[in-house]
């Protein structure tokens, strides 16, 4: 009887391997972007274009899904490069001591409406590691001659002196809200 359970355990252990689905961002499809208010009266846009991303799921949902990022902070990009070469200093991102940022799902949950979730989880920048959600739209998965794909958008807003980026202490030139809105395309590995 005791192989039997042990065989059993084995068995639901195996299943569930397999069902999980492995994928990896395909950054020519999606794009890690952010918004910060300048001077209370604008917005300046921009993005990092150096990122890696991996998502396992079960099913066609994202019920239960895990992610995990990494991105290089010195592919910082608002199309202005003096700004970017500031962003890139010790008054911001301090790349050189901190070359990445990193986010690792801990739960998704369901919010009752279809196709939309919330993400948990800890955002690291620069060497603050903090709790974060993000909103997410799922777009589902698409099956063409190139493999399996599938499709999400995630929002969130954090508050930047929460990650020791103190320039403009108060917030007057530059706003303490960033604004991040990620496109994640990935595909089926």
């Amino acid at each position: 009887m005791k192989k039997l359970m042990i065989l059993a355990v084995l068995t639901l252990f195996t299943a569930v391997a397999i069902a999980q689905n492995q994928w990896k961002v395909d950054p020519y499809h999606s794009s890690l972007n952010f918004n910060i208010k300048h001077s209370g009266i604008s917005l300046v846009n921009g993005k990092f274009m150096d990122y890696t991303g991996t998502l396992s799921t079960t099913g066609d949902a994202l019920t239960g899904a895990a992610f995990n990022f990494t991105v290089q902070t010195t592919s910082i990009n608002t199309n202005v490069d003096q700004r970017d070469k500031h962003l890139r200093s010790g008054d911001f991102f301090e790349v050189e001591k901190y070359p990445t940022m990193t986010f690792k799902s801990s739960q998704i949950l369901a919010t009752g409406k279809p196709d939309h979730y919330l993400l948990y989880g800890t955002l690291t920048i620069k060497d603050v590691t903090k709790a974060v959600v993000f909103d997410v739209y799922y777009g589902g998965i698409a099956k063409s001659d190139q493999g399996e794909k599938l499709g999400m958008k995630a929002k969130t807003t954090i508050n930047r002196f929460d990650y020791n980026i103190n320039y403009d202490p108060t917030a007057a030139g530059i706003g303490k809200d960033v604004n991040i809105v990620v496109h994640l395309q990935f595909a089926k590995q």
